[in-house]
């Protein structure tokens, strides 16, 4: 499969895409385009941005060209043996995982626009771009002549992302035989020393843990925005990431949520790039790829994008627990986690699972898988006095069923976390993974003996703590964001009710008090009688004693 992609005029944001098949031995040719991209289990339909789809044959001649579904084409080829398939797509969406045309780039996924046909996606893919003289490319793909590239496959080629830009920043480094290479598309203010140290640091302990890196080399790609922006995917040698406002980058607030995006999408290098689940082996494009282990996939990353900041010194002690705090309140904010469990909110992603849904339906594989890894990580350690952790889990997944990318089921990530924890773990998957068992169950026993507080706290603002509804701003007017189950609030209160006599004393009285609402045109008055019980509560970390078991886990 031969592309070649090109465009007229940047401001309108469409990008003209030719398909070129040679060798077409059949007389009628199934066209497709992915319906997902991986890193984002959603379907999300990239077809509805096609335009103008035509084929032809080798003589220019057109030929029928039917739609039989809304990502599927049908080609009367006869007995032509090459076939030509021109159309547009609109690329207007500024994103980690979309595409984006402007007067100053040229960004692609091309998980997102470039068609296949059928039974060959294993087959070699060249491509070529046409850009303005000048610009340059960022991209893990290799690059064979001045606008050209190509891979051994469309599954490798759909998972390398490229920008071609007037003005793109590299930064690069080398650990072991890796060359890594930073692309900055925008501002980034910060010196290259002081990238490359970070970098460096956590890019050493990730590949020391996993014990070798997969790829020859590795490329960030960064379009640091002038707006507020937080974006991560994974890709094959690759990773993309939106992030903003540049110009906040310079202050160690942002610049550490850059870091953390970064050593997070790194380690998806091996796991869910290369370490898969079986029911993602290989990737079916126009279906849902139904699993329950994204507590895998995304909860592990998670775990250790911030873990391998604290171990390799680029985050403070500080530093790292405010990451899990934030994990903490996370997880305690949202009724889900006593409704639906992590396992079974994998499944959903399909669904529901990018949204922020039905209140109190389900739970973030992100934040669940994150808090199961730590309690894993520690119950390991704690039993094994730290001769093993869930490095070793990771390592032997990463053996097993990653370098030869056979996947693996939920069963066999179990079986592998029993080996190195050397007993069951049966009521750790049955309770906490497939089950809604309280989490503080664990970690009221676990955190402790890592010389951490694990306490209660409770809300701050009156109106959650006392009433049981968080309140939310936009241009100086306050909506009902959430509402605790059981509180005084959810008898008399609907979330998107806009509280009209809002000031910062409405809630100061513990007793009743009358509060104005607008509930979507409708004027009402509500009164909010407090019942003794608290709510909005969260529990929180803290270290009141550095030990030894401390700087086992964490490091210095």
């Amino acid at each position: 499969m031969q592309y070649s992609i090109s465009y007229t005029n940047p401001n309108r944001h469409i990008i003209d895409i030719t398909l070129k098949l040679s060798e077409v031995n059949c007389e009628e040719l199934k066209l497709f385009l992915p319906s997902w991209r991986p890193g984002r289990y959603t379907i999300q339909n990239f077809a509805k941005h096609i335009l103008n789809l035509k084929t032809y044959d080798e003589n220019g001649v057109e030929l029928r060209c039917e739609k039989v579904k809304k990502d599927q084409w049908r080609v009367a080829a006869g007995s032509s043996k090459t076939v030509e398939v021109k159309y547009s797509y609109y690329a207007f969406q500024m994103d980690a995982g979309n595409s984006w045309l402007d007067d100053e780039q040229l960004y692609l996924n091309f998980i997102n626009c470039l068609i296949y046909a059928e039974e060959r996606l294993n087959e070699k893919c060249e491509l070529e771009i046409h850009v303005p003289m000048g610009y340059q490319f960022a991209t893990g793909l290799t690059q064979i002549g001045a606008r050209k590239f190509e891979t051994d496959s469309f599954y490798h080629l759909v998972d390398s992302p490229l920008v071609a830009a007037k003005k793109i920043r590299k930064i690069e480094y080398q650990v072991s035989s890796t060359t890594f290479y930073l692309w900055i598309i925008g501002e980034l203010p910060r010196t290259d020393d002081e990238v490359i140290r970070d970098f460096r640091k956590f890019t050493e302990l990730q590949i020391e843990v996993m014990g070798e890196f997969p790829s020859p080399d590795y490329h960030f790609i960064y379009q640091c925005l002038p707006y507020e922006h937080y974006h991560g995917v994974e890709h094959w040698n690759s990773t993309m990431i939106t992030i903003g406002p540049a110009a906040e980058l310079k202050h160690r607030a942002l610049y550490k949520e850059f870091l953390g995006v970064s050593s997070h999408e790194l380690f998806h290098t091996w796991n869910v790039i290369r370490l898969r689940p079986k029911e993602m082996t290989p990737y079916d494009f126009q279906h849902e790829n139904y699993h329950e282990t994204g507590f895998i996939t995304e909860g592990v990353t998670t775990y250790y994008g911030d873990l391998f900041l604290k171990r390799s010194g680029v985050f403070s002690l500080e530093e790292y627990l405010g990451e899990l705090n934030k994990l903490l309140e996370r997880h305690y904010l949202n009724e889900g986690r006593n409704n639906m469990s992590v396992a079974s909110s994998s499944f959903d992603l399909w669904l529901d699972g990018y949204e922020k849904g039905v209140p109190g339906r389900k739970v973030s594989i992100y934040n669940e898988g994150a808090l199961l890894a730590l309690i894993l990580d520690l119950k390991i350690r704690l039993r094994t006095g730290h001769q093993r952790s869930l490095d070793d889990v990771m390592r032997l997944m990463w053996q097993r069923f990653g370098k030869n990318q056979a996947g693996y089921t939920y069963q066999d990530y179990q079986n592998v976390c029993e080996e190195v924890y050397g007993a069951s773990l049966k009521d750790y998957f049955e309770n906490y993974v497939s089950g809604t068992s309280p989490l503080e169950n664990e970690l009221k026993e676990l955190l402790p003996q890592f010389g951490l507080n694990f306490k209660l706290k409770l809300a701050e603002k009156l109106e959650e703590k006392i009433y049981g509804l968080k309140l939310v701003e936009q241009d100086s007017r306050y909506f009902i964001d959430a509402i605790a189950v059981n509180s005084p609030a959810e008898q008399v209160l609907s979330l998107k009710d806009e509280v009209l006599n809002y000031s910062p004393d409405l809630f100061k009285s513990e007793n009743n008090i009358e509060i104005d609402v607008n509930r979507f045109g409708r004027k009402l008055k509500a009164e909010l009688s407090p019942n003794g019980a608290n709510y909005l509560s969260v529990y929180q970390v803290e270290n009141i004693k550095s030990n030894g078991e401390l700087t086992r886990w964490l490091g210095k």
